[in-house]
C-alpha cells in the first residue's frame, strides 16, 4: 500500500542565511560605480583646494589655466556665486543658532584645508588636474582657530568675522533634579573624555558624473551618494533646477560609513557646469581630496560626572560637551551629537540626567555623520565612566552594571532621558557572553600575572549597551527641529510573468538589501526568492524615500516592503475569490496559493491572479486592474537593539604594544532576517569601532593642515591587526513593528570601542593608570605607563 503524497510547506525565507544576491556582480567589478560611467562630450573636473587653513582670497586668476591642452573652463568662487545658492543645513537645532553661509566655492575667505578655491574643467581626466597648478591665488593669512575651548575664549579669532563668535549654539536636556541627586551621593566621580576626528575612507571614493539639459529641460545627476531622495532636493535648492526636472540616481555604491549621507558642493558645481557647458560633467575624488573635503567624523570634548551611593547604586549623571563643528555646518551637522543626548544613560536605571552640548566652529573640515552618529561616543562614555565607578567602588564592573541595569521583566521602560525601550534582555545577553568570553577564567588569569609582575598585563573591557535606531519618528524629529520626516516608501509590483519588482525608498551601499528585501517579500507573497527584483536608487524610478542612515533600513524601509506585500496579497485575495466563486473570507492562503476552505482542488496562485489582472478579461466590479501596492511607514518609535562586548587584551608595559587576545560580543538586535548578513555588518562595525580605541586618529598641525592625508598617515586597520571575533545572539523581538526586528549596521560601532579602551585601561590600572587617549597607541600606552610611575616615584 502506498502512503499518501505529502506536500511539505516550503522553508521561510526569514532567518535564512541567503548568500546575497548582489555579491557577483559587487565582488567581480561587473556593475556600474559612477566612475565607470561614460557617455559622449564627458568632461573632467578638477577642484583646486585652500593649502591653508584661514586666509583672506586677495586674487584668483584662472586665466592661465585656460591656456594649458585640453581645458574648456576655469572659474572661481566669484563666478559661480551667481549660479549656485549657498549649501544648507537642514537641522537648525535651537532658535538661536548661527548659521553662516556655505559657499561650495569659497569666494572671500578660506576656512579650512582642503576647501574648494577654483575649478578647472577640461576634455580629460589629468589634464584638468595638471591645469590647476596654473591657477594663481593670492591669500593674506589669517589665525587658525584649532581647539574647542580655546575657540571660545573672549579673544579668540573667529572662523566667522560676521558672526561675532565661534559658539554655534547650545542645546541643554534636563530631566529630574541632579543638584539634589548629587547632594545625596557617597561617590562623584568626574571623568573627562576626547573623541578624536575620524576619517571616513569608504572603497569608493565620491564621485559625480551631471549631464547637461535634454530638449525638455531635464538634467540627471550620478552620484556615490547614500541620499539621492535628499540630495534631488537639495540640488534643486542649490542650483535653482525645478525639482521634476532633476534626476538623481545613486549607483551601486561601494560603502559610505555616513560620509556619503550629505550633499556636497562638488555635486552642486557639476550640475551647474554642465548646465554652462552644455556637456556631461564628471568629477571624482582622489583619496588626498578625501581625507581634507569629505566630511569628518565624531571631534568632541565630554566632561562627564555621575553621582552614585557606596552600594554602587547610580543617582544621577551630569554630561558638558563640547562639539567640533569644523569650518561650516554641512547637511545635519549640528544635529549628530545630539543623537547621542539621548543615549547617555545607556541601559542604566537613574534619577536624574542634565546634558548640555554646545557646538564650536574651528578652521578645520566639518565634521557630520559617521558611523553611529552621536550614540557611538554617548555609549563610550556611560560605559568608561561605569568602569571607573566600579574601580571607585572597589565592585567588579559586571556586577556594578547587574546593580543598576533596567530589568528584561520590566520592558517597556522610559529612560531618564524620555525614551521609552520596548523590549529588551540584557542579562540573557550578558550571560551568554561571558560564557563564551571565560570571564571567571580570565580574571583569574589577570591576578596572577599581575602577582608576578608580568611585564605583559592582561586587561578585561566591557561594554553593555543599548542604541536607537531606524531614524524616526516623523513627529520626534519635528520636535528636534529636523527638517525632514523619517517614513520610508515601498512598492510591490506584481508583473503579468508572476515575477515581482520590489521598489525601495533605501539606498544601499554595501547593506544587502537586495536579499533582505527579497527574503521579506517572497514570505509574505509565497514567491520564489529568485523571482524578486530590487529597484533602489534611483529618484524616477523609485519617486519616494528617505534613504539610508541611522540603521533605518530594515525596521523602517523593510517593514514598508513587508506591509507593501501584505496590501498585494489583500488585493489579489478579492481577485482570487472573484475567479474561484468564492467568498473571501472563506479563502486561505499559504505558500502563494489561495485555496477554497473544504475544496482544496480550488486554487488560484498569486501569480495567476497577477496575470488575470494584467489580462483584465473577468474582475470583480469595481476593481482597478491592478493589485499592486504601496506603502509608506512612519514608526511610532525609535528600534533599541541593544548587546554585550567583552575583550581581552594584552598590553606590554615595556613597549605600548596592546594587542587583542580575544573579543566576544552577543547583540540582541530582534528578529533576523538574514544571519550570514548580520554577521558580516557585525564584523565590519567591530573593525571600525576598534579602529577608532586603537588606530585612527585625523590630527592638524599648530597651522591648521591636516598631516594624517594619506593612508601612510592615517592608521586604517588591515586584516592583520584585527582579532577573530566569537560571535552570537540573543533574540528578544521588538514589539513596535510587525517583523520584530531591530537595527544592525552600527552596533558593532557603538559597542566595540569602549570594550577595547577598557580592556586597555584595565590592564593599566594597578599601575595607577585610569585613563588612555584614544586611538590607545604605543606610544599614548607607554607614556602613560612611564607618567605614572613617575608619579608613583614621588610619592
Amino acid at each position: 500500500m502506498t502512503a499518501p503524497a505529502t506536500t511539505e510547506a516550503p522553508r521561510p525565507e526569514v532567518g535564512r542565511s541567503r548568500t546575497r544576491k548582489e555579491d557577483a556582480r559587487l565582488v567581480t567589478g561587473r556593475t556600474t560605480w559612477t566612475d565607470n560611467i561614460t557617455m559622449p562630450g564627458l568632461l573632467y573636473l578638477a577642484i583646486l583646494r585652500s593649502p591653508m587653513a584661514h586666509a583672506r582670497i586677495d586674487r584668483v586668476d584662472v586665466a592661465p589655466a585656460l591656456e594649458r591642452p585640453g581645458v574648456v573652463a576655469a572659474l572661481t568662487g566669484r563666478d559661480l556665486a551667481d549660479e549656485l545658492s549657498p549649501m544648507p543645513c537642514v537641522w537648525p537645532v535651537t532658535e538661536d543658532i548661527v548659521m553662516p553661509d556655505h559657499p561650495a566655492v569659497a569666494v572671500d575667505e578660506v576656512r579650512y584645508a582642503g576647501e574648494p578655491v577654483a575649478v578647472v574643467v577640461a576634455r580629460g581626466r589629468y589634464a584638468a588636474a595638471d591645469a590647476l597648478e596654473a591657477v594663481e591665488v593670492d591669500y593674506t593669512p589669517l589665525p587658525p582657530v584649532l581647539g574647542l575651548e580655546a575657540a571660545l575664549a573672549d579673544d579668540a579669532p573667529l572662523v566667522h568675522a560676521g558672526k561675532g563668535t565661534n559658539r554655534c549654539y547650545t542645546w541643554p536636556l534636563d530631566t529630574g533634579n541632579y543638584a539634589a541627586q548629587k547632594a545625596r551621593a557617597d561617590v562623584v566621580l568626574r571623568r573627562r573624555y576626547t573623541q578624536q576626528r575620524l576619517i571616513p575612507n569608504a572603497m569608493e571614493p565620491r564621485a559625480v558624473v551631471a549631464t547637461p539639459p535634454t530638449a525638455s529641460n531635464e538634467y540627471t545627476l550620478y552620484s556615490a551618494t547614500q541620499v539621492p531622495h535628499v540630495a534631488r532636493v537639495i540640488l534643486s535648492m542649490v542650483t535653482g533646477i525645478p525639482e521634476q526636472r532633476l534626476r538623481v540616481i545613486a549607483p551601486d555604491v561601494g560603502g559610505g560609513f555616513g560620509s556619503k549621507l550629505q550633499v556636497y558642493g562638488e555635486e552642486a558645481v557639476a550640475l551647474a557646469l554642465a548646465r554652462k557647458l552644455g556637456r556631461p560633467v564628471k568629477w571624482t575624488e582622489s583619496r588626498s581630496e578625501g581625507y581634507q573635503a569629505t566630511h569628518h567624523g565624531r571631534g568632541q570634548i565630554q566632561d562627564i560626572e555621575i553621582a552614585a551611593t557606596k552600594d554602587g547604586e547610580i543617582l544621577g549623571l551630569s554630561v558638558d560637551l563640547l562639539a567640533d563643528m569644523g569650518a561650516y555646518l554641512m547637511l545635519i551637522t549640528p544635529g549628530i551629537p545630539l543623537l547621542g543626548a539621548f543615549m547617555y544613560p545607556g541601559i542604566y536605571k537613574m534619577n536624574a540626567y542634565t546634558f548640555r552640548c554646545t557646538g564650536v566652529f574651528t578652521t578645520k573640515t566639518p565634521t557630520d555623520a559617521y558611523r553611529g552618529a552621536g550614540r557611538p561616543e554617548a555609549t563610550f562614555a556611560i560605559e568608561r565612566t561605569m568602569d571607573e565607578l566600579a574601580a571607585e567602588l572597589g565592585l567588579d564592573p559586571i556586577e556594578l552594571r547587574r546593580r543598576n541595569w533596567i530589568r528584561h521583566e520590566e520592558f517597556p521602560y522610559t529612560s531618564i532621558a524620555g525614551l521609552t525601550y520596548d523590549s529588551g534582555n540584557y542579562e540573557a545577553a550578558t550571560d551568554r557572553a561571558l560564557a563564551l568570553f571565560g570571564y571567571d577564567g580570565l580574571r583569574a588569569e589577570q591576578r596572577e600575572r599581575h602577582a608576578r609582575h608580568d611585564p605583559v598585563r592582561l586587561g578585561i573591557g566591557i561594554s553593555t549597551f543599548t542604541e536607537m535606531c531606524g531614524l524616526a519618528p516623523s513627529r520626534v524629529l519635528r520636535d528636534l527641529r529636523y527638517a525632514a520626516g523619517g517614513w520610508e516608501a515601498a512598492t510591490i509590483r506584481m508583473l503579468p510573468t508572476g515575477k515581482v519588482e520590489v521598489t525601495t525608498g533605501t539606498s544601499p551601499h554595501g547593506q544587502g538589501h537586495a536579499t533582505c528585501w527579497s527574503q521579506i517579500a517572497a514570505d509574505v507573497l509565497g514567491v520564489p526568492f529568485d523571482d524578486i527584483e530590487v529597484v533602489h536608487g534611483d529618484t524616477r524610478a523609485v519617486p519616494q524615500g528617505m534613504d539610508t542612515y541611522g540603521s533605518r533600513s530594515l525596521v523602517v524601509g523593510g517593514l514598508a516592503v513587508h506591509h507593501a506585500a501584505l496590501k498585494v496579497v489583500a488585493k489579489a485575495r478579492r481577485v482570487a475569490a472573484h475567479l474561484l466563486e468564492a467568498n473571501e473570507a472563506d479563502l486561505d492562503f499559504s505558500a502563494g496559493t489561495f485555496s477554497v476552505r473544504g475544496s482544496p482542488e480550488a486554487t488560484k496562485t498569486i501569480q495567476d491572479v497577477a496575470y488575470a489582472t494584467f489580462s483584465s478579461h473577468d474582475l470583480p466590479d469595481g476593481m482597478e486592474p491592478t493589485i499592486n501596492a504601496g506603502h509608506l511607514v512612519d514608526p511610532d518609535n525609535f528600534s533599541y537593539p541593544h548587546g554585550t562586548h567583552l575583550c581581552a587584551i594584552e598590553v606590554d608595559t615595556e613597549t605600548g604594544r596592546a594587542r587583542i587576545r580575544s573579543y566576544v560580543c552577543v547583540d540582541d538586535i530582534g528578529k533576523v532576517i538574514n544571519p550570514m548578513i548580520v554577521q558580516g555588518q557585525i564584523h565590519g562595525g567591530l573593525a571600525q569601532g576598534i579602529a577608532q580605541a586603537l588606530y585612527e586618529e585625523a590630527v592638524y598641525d599648530t597651522e591648521g593642515n591636516l598631516v594624517s592625508g594619506t593612508m601612510a598617515d592615517y592608521a586604517v586597520p588591515a586584516a592583520p591587526d584585527l582579532p577573530d571575533f566569537v560571535t552570537d545572539r540573543t533574540e528578544t523581538p521588538a514589539t513596535s513593528n510587525a517583523l520584530g526586528v531591530k537595527g544592525v549596521g552600527e552596533a558593532g560601532t557603538i559597542a566595540s570601542t569602549p570594550a577595547v579602551v577598557n580592556a586597555v585601561v584595565d590592564a593599566l590600572r594597578p599601575l595607577g593608570v585610569r585613563d588612555v587617549a584614544m586611538p590607545c597607541t604605543p606610544q599614548r600606552i607607554w607614556q602613560a605607563v612611564t607618567d605614572a610611575r613617575a608619579k608613583e616615584a614621588k610619592t
